[in-house]
């Protein structure tokens, strides 16, 4: 579960240490959402994180390039496919590794992140321990498609939602992620991009996933968040969900229609 009660000593000298410029951001997306789901976040969240977070794309975009984002152009396929998702992932787990940066972390063009409670999170986290936390989408663990594994059922965190990892545990999934491999190891197992990172930590370095419910996906109820408890959540969402709109509700002066986006 995400780390709460009395903070240890340990964890106040993080506090002091841990900054929110230490935190590599990493933002999955597509050329067909640069003008809808990602300008929201550049004008929200993202305009508070610009300089430390990467947003993965397969477009260009000059206007985004000029404008001084981190646009990083993959060479992957634009579309949904296990192979295109996980060519994003790939770029993403190499670009952090390239960094100076003490966490990676993860998140989908329609999540809005919350920078000051994502730090406060991993300030509660041992900085040279092996961490990785995020929030299932699934009520039991995922099985593995691999012909060499005898029991290959894990946890994986949905990307949907997003999750972090410590910079000390992301050094020892070299083997399986960095390069051509983190490709290969998701085409060996048949699942996509988030349950490939579960894989690879929780399989090949026995490490356990930390369940942490301030995470948010829109595969999950969200009008069950209410307004009050929203600066404690790490990560928000939106989308369809059972062919209804699935968002949390927010009170304010403007209507849904007159902004359907609205977070305050």
């Amino acid at each position: 579960k995400c780390p709460n009660g009395a903070e240890s000593e340990e964890a106040r000298v993080t506090r002091s240490t841990l900054k929110v410029e230490d935190i590599y951001i990493a933002v999955k997306t597509t050329g067909k959402f640069h003008k809808t789901r990602l300008a929201l976040l550049l004008e929200t969240w993202i305009s508070k994180t610009k300089a430390h977070t990467f947003i993965f794309t397969d477009a260009e975009d000059a206007d985004l390039s000029s404008a001084g984002y981190n646009l990083v152009q993959t060479g992957c396929q634009s579309d949904h496919s296990q192979q295109a998702l996980s060519c994003k992932m790939s770029a993403e787990y190499d670009g952090f590794m390239a960094s100076d940066k003490r966490w990676f972390c993860h998140v989908d063009d329609d999540n809005y992140v919350n920078p000051h409670t994502l730090l406060s999170l991993l300030q509660t986290f041992p900085q040279d321990a092996d961490i990785y936390v995020g929030k299932p989408s699934l009520d039991k663990p995922i099985t593995a498609h691999e012909l060499l594994e005898g029991n290959a059922t894990f946890w994986f965190a949905t990307g949907g939602a997003g999750f972090c990892l410590s910079r000390h545990l992301a050094e020892k999934m070299v083997p399986w992620a960095s390069g051509s491999r983190f490709e290969q190891t998701s085409a060996s197992i048949r699942l996509p991009d988030d349950c490939t990172v579960g894989f690879i930590v929780e399989k090949r370095l026995g490490v356990s996933m930390v369940h942490c419910h301030l995470f948010h996906s829109h595969l999950e109820n969200l009008l069950l968040i209410s307004q009050r408890n929203l600066p404690q959540q790490v990560t928000l969402s939106y989308g369809i969900f059972e062919n209804k709109m699935n968002s949390i509700e927010v009170k304010g002066s403007f209507s849904k229609e007159q902004d359907p986006s609205r977070l305050v």
